[in-house]
Parts: C-alpha cells; sequence; structure tokens
C-alpha cells in the first residue's frame, strides 16, 4: 500500500460505546493541523456495544477536511486491532490512541513534527497524566506506570535497548515503515482477552522495532489524559493484571537475547527473580497479603519467576 497522507490516528477499541465520543471531540478541535494530510481510523474489535452506531453517527455529521474511517477487526486482541490498522492506514506515521485517552489540541500536529525530526525514529511515545476517577490509595506511585502513566520530564529521552525499558503503546507513533520492515505477522503476545490474561504484546512489537535498530524515543509536547476509572484501583482488577504483566515477561526479556546467551540469561532472571521475592517478603511480610500495592508487586514477581514455564505448558512458543 503506497503511503499518501502525513499521519493516521489509530483508534483499537472494544466496547467503546461511551468513551469514544470524547476521543472524537478532542481530535475534531486539533490545532495546527492545517498544512497536514491525516486520517482517524477507528478499529472495532469485535465490540458487542453500539461502538459501530456512535462511529457511524459521527461519520454523518464529519465537516472536517480529515477522514474519519471506521473497519472491524473480528480477531480479539489488541495486537491484532492494531496489525489491522497499519494495514489500514496510508500514511508514514501512525498514532495509537486508546479510547480512554485523551490528547491536548496539539497532539496530531505535535506527534507528526517530532517524527519528522530524525529518520532514524521508529516508534515515539507521549507523555501520559493520569486522570483518576477517584483518588488512588497510599504508595500507588510505585506502580503507577504500568497503567500507562508516563511522565518522565519535559525533554525528550531516548529508549536505549541496555536499560529494558520502552513506552505503552498508550499515545505511541510509529513509522509504518519500521513497523512493516521489524514486526512478524505473527506475534506470541496477543493482548488480554476472555480465558486469557497475557497482556505486553505492545512491549513485544516495539522489542522487534528496537532490534531491527529503529529510535525509540520519549516526546513530552505529545500529552494525553488518560482516563482511570475506579475499578481499576481495585484489587479484583489490580491482581490479575499484575499476574497477566509477569506472565508475558519471559517473552519480552528474551527479545533483544542472543540465541547463545539465552540459557545463561534464564537463569539469572530466575535468581534475579527469586531475590526481588525474599526481599519483598523482609521489607513487607504480612502487608504483601493485605497492602494493595506490596500486593501487586508481590504477583508481578511470582509471575514473572514462573513465566517461562506457563507459556511453554501452554504451547506459546510454538505458535
Amino acid at each position: 500500500m503506497t503511503e499518501n497522507l502525513d499521519f493516521t490516528v489509530a483508534i483499537p477499541t472494544y466496547n467503546g460505546e461511551s468513551r469514544l465520543p470524547e476521543l472524537l471531540e478532542r481530535l475534531r478541535n486539533q490545532i495546527n493541523t492545517e498544512h497536514l494530510c491525516w486520517e482517524i481510523i477507528v478499529v472495532d474489535n469485535n465490540s458487542t456495544d453500539k461502538t459501530a452506531k456512535v462511529v457511524q453517527n459521527y461519520q454523518a455529521n464529519w465537516q472536517c477536511p480529515y477522514a474519519l474511517k471506521y473497519c472491524f477487526e473480528p480477531q480479539q486482541g489488541a495486537a491484532y486491532a492494531r496489525k489491522r490498522a497499519v494495514e489500514e492506514a496510508k500514511s508514514k506515521f501512525i498514532g495509537f490512541l486508546d479510547d480512554d485517552n485523551y490528547p491536548v489540541s496539539d497532539w496530531v500536529a505535535k506527534a507528526y513534527d517530532f517524527g519528522q525530526k530524525n529518520p532514524k525514529l521508529g516508534a515515539y511515545g507521549s507523555q501520559i497524566h493520569p486522570n483518576w476517577e477517584v483518588e488512588p490509595p497510599e504508595n500507588f506511585q510505585r506502580i503507577a506506570p504500568f497503567l500507562a502513566i508516563t511522565e518522565r520530564g519535559n525533554l525528550p529521552l531516548l529508549y536505549e535497548a541496555s536499560k529494558k525499558l520502552l513506552p505503552p503503546s498508550a499515545g505511541l507513533v510509529v513509522r509504518r515503515q519500521a513497523w512493516l520492515e521489524s514486526v512478524p505477522n505473527h506475534s506470541i503476545l496477543t493482548g488480554r482477552v476472555a480465558g486469557n490474561m497475557l497482556t505486553s504484546e505492545d512491549l513485544e512489537m516495539l522489542s522487534y522495532i528496537q532490534k531491527a535498530g529503529w529510535e525509540i524515543w520519549y516526546n513530552p509536547e505529545m500529552e494525553i489524559y488518560h482516563q482511570i476509572p475506579h475499578w481499576r484501583l481495585q484489587r479484583e482488577y489490580l491482581i490479575p493484571f499484575f499476574q497477566g504483566i509477569g506472565l508475558s515477561r519471559y517473552v519480552t526479556r528474551m527479545m533483544n537475547i542472543n540465541p547463545w546467551v539465552k540459557p545463561f540469561a534464564f537463569f539469572a532472571y530466575i535468581i534475579n527473580d527469586l531475590r526481588k521475592i525474599v526481599l519483598h517478603l523482609l521489607k513487607y511480610r504480612t502487608q504483601v497479603k493485605t497492602e494493595l500495592v506490596a500486593a501487586c508487586e508481590m504477583q508481578l514477581f511470582l509471575s514473572s519467576l514462573i513465566s517461562p514455564f506457563f507459556l511453554l505448558k501452554k504451547g506459546y512458543f510454538k505458535k
């Protein structure tokens, strides 16, 4: 497919009927985009609510110079929705916004300008502020980055491969060429769906791009506000959430490691996870059961420890 646009905003959504209108309004009111040819694509990831109807209603009254498109992706999972967005996009850069990510008024302009500055840029993430529905519990800042909150200062930063840190997919912009050249058609991690708690599909995708030699950056001028409802701060949501992150970790840990080093890395990670578990127990003792943040951290360490065995047993490496 030839690239004939400057920028695509891709919105993967599942049952986003109540959240999409605010996001579409924010995109309808973007400023400083007069010099851009861009588009918006809503990727409906097998929704069972009125997501399609919401988009159709907007399309009927859409009077912007940039297109609002809709496509349906029946294969459940964020990785499939993003892959479909890349297939549908007709632009050099694709900016991913979840349906609960509300960008500031110049997000599109800042996103395009940043990508144009550096031909080695494969992907770059936004500065993401939380919009809490209720006040988070004490010490929540220790685990807040796992909820795609990214406030890393007001200067651009390069994510170095050696530091094993990558931006979340919320507010992420990907150079379409980098995706097409680096990301395989079938990934191991596909995103949380009913009956499958594994997550980190965005980190797997970014690891492929980084491994291929593209640079990944943080751009603080691209600001978005992540809406975090009260139920995402409850134990019933957070413990399975951290379990899924931990169980996925072996994939992202091993992504950029040379094959001959992997057996050594495997044992090194096992020892390090055991060390973290022991230190955590010594520090928090009974709090690992009663205090939410300590419990989430313990779940993450335990799940990370068993990640390779879980993935092997479930057959993920045969995919």
